[in-house]
């Protein structure tokens, strides 16, 4: 089955087209705002393309999408719904969804869930310690994302160990634009950093991650900042850019720090700080840590970071490290095939 995968960013969006577990072609571009850029997209795929089928990740499904689903128009309705709970997600993936159906409306379409992996989580670690209807009436609990890219590295930390999946304790660190990390025991999510949305958490580029929610409702209430203006600022003002007061790109903040700039040092020693807190938090939700796998464009390509983070690790043991190639293509193509094959069979 030749598989179009379509995973659209919030500021770019990638393509690929799987044939049995391997990618035939890869292309990437800005996000898409209309259909001509879908097909822009899909010029650096190859002429006539023809899949089998088209894919999509979807940052969120909230609690009604926990596994795979075939598109129709419910479908696509419902997940309009979620766009509030992954702002910068949402919307691109859903327009690359409307653009691909109307340019691919025979062929079947599946939408697979970043979330749909931390279903598991225990109640324990989905519920907030908050008014107890409050998961019910508007949805506050722990949902977790990069799910597809965890799934991926459980996978490929699985053939390296010569181990398997049910027998390993893993802690996943996908370190890039967003991070998160994940406490993965028997290929089952345990514990994880990000909550009801994919701010919560380690330290980002633009993100804030964790702060004191005190302190924003100080804001709002003082009338600082409007919600909308909240939201702008932890969402793209914030993080490694907020803080170096440079750029949201790590290399061009390293760079700056190297030149003697002390606030952009103060942000990476920040950000190492974080995420190193936030893969220890996970660790101890595991009976055992048997390895810490960095992924993500940050976690595969920052050497001298993740070093400084694996560092701060030895109070863990000294836990082996592995790195991955985020290929959340690949999970997206094969979870298609599963349910497109199991709809056929039945």
């Amino acid at each position: 089955m030749r598989v179009l995968v379509l995973n659209a960013g919030s500021r770019t969006t990638k393509a690929s087209l799987v044939d049995g577990g391997e990618a035939l072609a890869r292309a990437e571009g800005l996000t898409l705002d209309d259909p001509a850029a879908l097909d822009d997209l899909l010029q650096g795929l190859g002429p006539d393309l023809r899949p089998d089928a088209v894919v999509y990740r979807f940052v969120h499904g909230g609690t009604r999408f926990t596994a795979p689903v075939v598109v129709d128009d419910a479908v696509a309705g419902e997940l309009e719904t979620l766009v509030a709970l992954a702002p910068l997600h949402q919307p691109p993936a859903l327009r690359a969804l409307e653009a691909a159906r109307a340019r691919f409306p025979d062929e079947p379409q599946v939408c697979c869930f970043d979330t749909a992996f931390h279903a598991s989580l225990p109640e324990a670690e989905w519920r907030y310690p908050v008014p107890w209807d409050w998961a019910d009436r508007w949805g506050v609990r722990r949902f977790g994302f990069h799910g597809l890219s965890v799934e991926w590295s459980v996978g490929e930390a699985s053939r390296r160990l010569g181990r398997p999946v049910a027998d390993l304790c893993l802690v996943v660190a996908h370190l890039g634009g967003g991070c998160s990390v994940t406490a993965v025991e028997g290929g089952r999510s345990v514990r994880t950093s990000m909550g009801v949305t994919p701010l919560e958490g380690l330290m980002m580029t633009t993100r804030s991650g964790s702060i004191d929610p005190g302190a924003m409702l100080r804001l709002l209430a003082d009338g600082a900042l409007s919600a909308d203006g909240m939201s702008e600022v932890l969402e793209h003002r914030s993080g490694l850019l907020g803080v170096s007061g440079v750029s949201a790109d790590l290399r061009e903040v390293q760079a700056a720090a190297e030149d003697g700039d002390t606030r952009a040092a103060l942000a990476i020693e920040m950000f190492v700080a974080r995420a190193s807190a936030a893969i220890g938090a996970a660790a101890v939700a595991l009976p055992r840590l048997d390895a810490v796998v960095f992924t993500g464009g940050i976690g595969e390509h920052a050497g001298a970071v993740r070093a400084s983070i694996v560092e701060r690790l030895t109070v863990l043991g000294g836990p082996t490290v592995l790195v991955v190639e985020a290929r959340e293509d690949l999970v997206m193509a094969a979870q298609a095939e599963r349910l497109l094959g199991d709809a056929i069979a039945s």
